[in-house]
């Protein structure tokens, strides 16, 4: 009697994720996309990255440091004019700058996630760009703004909550601190994500816990990239309260990938700009979920729901557009 082999193993799926550890010239919009496209360019050619994850806010600046002149009940005149230069220097959306960076993804073949900060009106937001082969794919609005943030970022709505399907993997954004918030956590993870990209600013250590943490929860891979800022990065006529020493780091990095069971698979990188790369074995995705799926098998919706509210929330409806006026002689 002949003993059948077993059948042959799986080839594996993988891909190639990078992280950058950087940050932009503030103010300087066009030399923020230049830098941005540089490094993308850069992780693609020496990492073979398939996708790669910019940190927060890295088109129109994190102004880490500055204050805009606001007291409680209180503004100053330099502060509105410091506002106005940062409005300015953010990006619209669509706009020559994301069309810039969606040609470059198109011709590279790759996915990126982009931290930017978008004008809309005299509002801005933070926002992660989503762009693949394909070119703009869409935009997640930071739902929450930190601490200070909130007077210089509006929030996002439940409309901007995108998963993007690669064609491999399922990537999502969640930006800084929203990484904290468990019911976003757990509207993601009912969307499938695989890739949960992570862009931050955040550079404290108890941060990796959280990205560790997540990758447990969500049986994820998470894509942590941070900005690394030293104060000879910001203009020289702006006074950031850490001092005006030009070595003086205002945001220390720790980016880091890590994988669904919690493994450190590359970083926290530190002491300076970088760029991280990881192959994955996306079979670990479902080696993963084995014994927890949070929205699946492990999931108690006898017991507890979310109810999630993806519906476009705008100031002001049916108000139509000022019509030009008439050129018509009578």
């Amino acid at each position: 009697m002949t003993t059948a082999s077993p059948p042959p193993a799986a080839e594996p799926r993988l891909l190639t994720a990078a992280v950058v550890q950087a940050a932009a010239p503030l103010f300087d919009t066009p030399g923020a996309v230049v830098r941005a496209g540089e490094l993308i360019r850069q992780a693609v050619a020496e990492h073979g990255a398939e996708v790669v994850v910019l940190p927060e806010a890295f088109l129109g600046g994190y102004p880490k440091g500055l204050d805009f002149g606001v007291t409680v009940g209180s503004r100053t005149a330099e502060g509105r004019e410091l506002f106005r230069r940062y409005h300015a220097a953010a990006v619209e959306v669509p706009g020559p700058e994301v069309d810039a960076l969606a040609a470059l993804t198109r011709e590279l073949g790759c996915h990126a996630v982009v931290g930017a900060v978008e004008r809309k009106g005299g509002s801005l937001y933070c926002v992660a760009l989503l762009l693949g082969p394909g070119g703009f794919l869409g935009l997640h609005r930071k739902l929450m703004p930190t601490a200070a943030e909130r007077y210089l970022w509006g929030q996002g709505d439940g409309s901007t909550l995108p998963v993007v399907d690669t064609g491999s993997a399922r990537l999502g954004a969640a930006i800084c601190w929203e990484n904290y918030m468990p019911l976003f956590r757990t509207a993601m993870y009912a969307k499938g994500v695989d890739l949960w990209c992570a862009p931050t600013v955040d550079d404290r250590d108890a941060w990796q816990a959280t990205m560790r943490h997540i990758a447990l929860e969500g049986r994820c891979f998470v894509l942590g990239a941070a900005q690394y800022l030293r104060r000879d990065g910001l203009p020289a006529d702006v006074r950031p309260v850490q001092g005006d020493t030009p070595d003086t780091v205002l945001i220390g990095g720790g980016s880091v990938i890590v994988s669904p069971l919690g493994d450190v698979l590359a970083g926290p990188l530190r002491d300076g700009e970088g760029i991280l790369s990881a192959r994955l074995d996306l079979d670990d995705l479902v080696r993963a979920r084995f014994d927890f799926d949070p929205t699946g098998h492990y999931a108690r919706p006898d017991v507890f729901s979310l109810h999630v509210d993806e519906t476009p929330r705008a100031a002001v409806t049916g108000a139509t557009a000022v019509r030009p006026a008439r050129t018509d002689a009578r």
